[in-house]
């Protein structure tokens, strides 16, 4: 069994989404004037690999503490959409015939390739008819290599109203599912953990995302 990170670093100065808080991480206590090493956090909830919760989309839905930590562990499969041109739609048709009931599912888009520069903005992103095909499916946890589940900029969001909307765990920017598909391509089983912080009331929150396999 061995463990694939699936997370990008928390760094100052690192991409988020636009309007979001930027990130400033410093010292707040150090070894030589405080005698340990305590750092000072100034984030976003949806700052680098991060899941959302219902309620980021409506006050009436699910916070993050509200949801059975099953959302968030469990059997996953990677469903590759890599290759795409910038800003594609990925439709249904990725879906068909490779997903179950309570599997974690992760799309892979290769778009983690470019983390950092502008172009990451441009990433491909779901349908609202892909969208409801998972939901209808009975899958209750999406991820993605990319900024957003929908496009970006948006003037609406609509896969996450769908996926939110049924109490849905979505999880973004996450990276190297492209390691994690040959995994699966050779026939070993996947398993996805996307545990968050555990925040009251929360619409999201970083997470240390990992794939399990080999087991």
């Amino acid at each position: 069994m061995r463990i694939i990170d699936l997370s990008v670093p928390l760094r100052t100065g690192m991409p988020v989404y636009p309007g979001d808080p930027e990130v400033s991480i410093g010292p707040a206590l150090t070894v030589p004037l405080d005698g340990v090493n305590v750092l000072h956090l100034d984030m976003g909830s949806q700052t680098g690999t991060h899941v959302d919760a219902p309620i980021h989309i409506d006050d009436s839905l699910p916070a993050l503490d509200a949801l059975p930590l099953e959302r968030f562990v469990g059997p996953a499969v990677v469903v590759d959409a890599r290759g795409l041109a910038p800003r594609s739609a990925i439709g249904r048709e990725y879906f068909e015939g490779r997903i179950a009931p309570g599997l974690i599912v992760l799309i892979a888009t290769g778009w983690s390739e470019h983390w950092g520069t502008k172009t990451y903005a441009w990433h491909p992103y779901l349908t609202p008819e892909a969208a409801s095909y998972l939901i209808e499916s009975g899958v209750r946890t999406v991820g993605i290599d990319a900024l957003s589940v929908d496009p970006t900029p948006a003037e609406d969001i609509p896969v996450h109203r769908i996926l939110c909307g049924a109490h849905a765990v979505i999880a973004e920017n996450l990276t190297a599912l492209s390691e994690v598909l040959a995994v699966q391509r050779a026939g070993e089983r996947v398993e996805a953990s996307l545990l968050p912080l555990n925040i009251p009331g929360s619409d999201g929150a970083p997470v240390r995302a990992i794939a399990r396999v080999g087991m």
